[in-house]
């Protein structure tokens, strides 16, 4: 056994040297280039195209907000005109239902309620006994 022969044996190659070892090398060289595909997993979907529509939700969303907003009243304070009130002390027992239909028992009470709880910035139509309340005049 020569010295070549065995490096060759002592390292694993079992190759001749007329040239076959590179179809070997090409051969492994072109199996790694088949690998299979890049697959994304249940949460690597999620990742890639989940966030970024998410994302994109909240910008629209955002941007829809911007676009919605309720319109000026008026271009100038000269052209607002006051809501004439009346301040009005609510007594015991007493509902805004009863103060809209003491108020303007002409209109619609259900419209009234819907102005006292607007001019008052009340987030129901719950009154205590005592509590004053701007009440439209007209």
């Amino acid at each position: 056994m020569s010295a070549s022969s065995a490096f060759h044996d002592t390292f694993g190659y079992h190759g001749s040297s007329n040239g076959s070892s590179s179809d070997g090398r090409a051969a492994a060289a072109s199996s790694r280039a088949k690998q299979a595909p890049l697959r994304l997993t249940r949460r690597g979907r999620f990742v890639f195209f989940g966030i970024p529509l998410i994302l994109l939700a909240a910008l629209i969303l955002s941007f829809s907000g911007f676009l919605n907003a309720p319109a000026k009243a008026a271009e100038s304070a000269s052209e607002l005109s006051p809501t004439p009130t009346v301040s009005v002390t609510v007594q015991s027992g007493e509902s805004l239902w009863a103060i809209a239909g003491d108020v303007a028992p002409e209109r619609d009470p259900r419209d009234v309620v819907a102005d006292i709880v607007q001019l008052n910035n009340l987030d129901a139509a719950r009154v205590m006994p005592g509590q004053q309340l701007f009440v439209p005049s007209k």
